[in-house]
């Protein structure tokens, strides 16, 4: 992360002239530099969209060291995995599923548990015990824009039934492997007993 910016991946490469022209701030800036016009100029919508030296600087600064970055986040995943999989299928709770041939981003670790009400449960004794659990996204659609646009209860069943049973779970790059013992503790510990834990320490999810 570098604060703001991003990227787009597209699939249609009639559409990458017109993606310049935007991040260009609605000119056609590359073409000129690319000698395709002798001038540019504004041309279509666009904004500020390129990001500053020092922000570059940061984030290249991150690039560098992305696959010891990644190395220590594929570990913290692996062992949530490695040791909440008994849990869940005891429980009917879900972990995250990839394909065989697939990898992860490794950007979060999150579980489904059976019922909204399990998970708001299990969230609030993490968060009892000092653990920053939360629940992830709510679906765009019942957002107070998206129900402006005609959105309704029942118009994405799996988006709405997936978001009011996932908890995202404490997931950052320095997270230890005894911070972790301690959420998993709390996580198994919280799915059988119903009083709430004392309040410690904050334990954040990013």
């Amino acid at each position: 992360m570098c604060g703001e910016g991003g990227a787009i991946c597209l699939n249609d490469e009639r559409l990458c002239t017109r993606a310049e022209i935007l991040r260009e701030k609605g000119t056609n800036r590359r073409q000129f530099i690319g000698r395709q016009v002798d001038k540019y100029s504004w041309v279509d919508i666009g904004s500020s969209y390129i990001p500053s030296d020092i922000l570059a600087a940061f984030l290249y600064a991150q690039l560098e060291a992305h696959h010891r970055t990644l190395a220590r986040r594929r570990h913290a995943w692996n062992y949530y995995m490695d040791n909440l999989s008994g849990w869940a299928e005891q429980h009917g709770a879900q972990l995250p599923c990839v394909k065989s041939e697939c990898e992860p981003a490794y950007s979060m670790f999150y579980i489904i548990l059976p019922s909204t009400e399990s998970r708001d449960l299990c969230m609030h004794r993490l968060q009892a015990n000092g653990i920053g659990a939360t629940f992830h996204y709510q679906p765009l659609h019942l957002s107070s824009m998206g129900k402006s646009l005609g959105g309704r209860v029942g118009d994405s069943p799996v988006a709405e039934d997936m978001s009011s049973r996932l908890l995202r779970l404490p997931f950052f790059t320095s997270l230890t492997k005894e911070e972790q013992d301690h959420v998993m503790e709390t996580v198994r510990y919280g799915s059988a007993l119903p009083h709430a834990f004392a309040a410690g320490g904050r334990l954040a999810t990013t």
